[in-house]
């Protein structure tokens, strides 16, 4: 932060150095609203604003479309531990199949409200530690037992995965100073008249009054898309929903 600050005093300081070498030269006074000064700064904050807010906007929709589809593999690979699991013996299989279950409503539940807040629970991760380390302990005298135990800790493998995008997407926001960048750009867009000279009057101020409507209404959807997991792109638990209706369906047709 501090270099940043420094960089826009440097910045400060070369126009009014320059501002004071072109008018000893032979530089012309630009006092007037529409000058060229207004205009060239205008196009450039504008530009600026442009740039920050299309940044502020595409990186989140494309981080919470690569979360959603995230929770989508997540859950697959729920699916396929809970179908592997069924190849296991008969105890094994139901409380392998039971901790998946659980971890499901785990996820869809508590852990997707603590989401909203940038973190995950740690019952999740723990759950999934020592269902491996159960899977790892069944005793499988045959092949097929064997290829059944190392399917189930393959797609225990493949949930962990996932599960640690889905804790490094909940941790993701814009860096706070492009939102700030956004913020100071879009009201110095706005105050340029003002602070150029113009004095709107009248029916002037109905363009300008929809301008700042509409930069407030972008600037605060900026902020509002931050983060994956609240807001309005918001990614919900939907995966997990028919992954738990879907499970409930396998267990009530064996």
């Amino acid at each position: 932060m501090i270099v940043y600050c420094a960089a826009a005093a440097c910045a400060i300081g070369v126009v009014l150095l320059a501002s004071r070498l072109v008018r000893r030269w032979k530089g012309v006074d630009d006092p007037d609203p529409d000058g060229p000064t207004t205009a060239h700064t205008g196009a450039m904050l504008s530009a600026l604003f442009l740039l920050a807010f299309a940044i502020a906007i595409v990186v989140p929709w494309t981080t919470a479309d690569a979360a959603r589809s995230n929770t989508y593999a997540e859950s697959q690979a729920v699916s396929e531990a809970y179908w592997a699991a069924s190849r296991l013996p008969p105890p094994d299989a139901r409380h392998v199949q039971a901790e998946l279950g659980r971890y499901v409503a785990l996820v869809r539940g508590p852990e997707w409200r603590l989401m909203r807040h940038g973190r995950l629970s740690t019952a999740g991760q723990r759950d999934l530690d020592d269902l491996r380390r159960y899977v790892i302990g069944v005793k499988a005298g045959t092949d097929e037992l064997k290829d059944a135990r190392t399917a189930v800790l393959d797609h225990l493998g493949e949930i962990s995965t996932a599960r640690n995008q889905r804790a490094a997407d909940a941790r993701t926001t814009p860096p706070a100073g492009l939102l700030a960048v956004t913020v100071l750009t879009g009201i110095a867009v706005l105050l340029l008249p003002f602070l150029s000279g113009a004095r709107p009057r009248g029916a002037t101020l109905v363009p300008l009054s929809i301008m700042a409507a509409l930069l407030a209404a972008g600037t605060y959807l900026t902020f509002d898309i931050s983060h994956v997991f609240s807001g309005a792109l918001a990614v919900d638990p939907e995966a997990f929903t028919h992954l738990q209706a879907q499970l409930q369906s396998i267990g009530a047709g064996g």
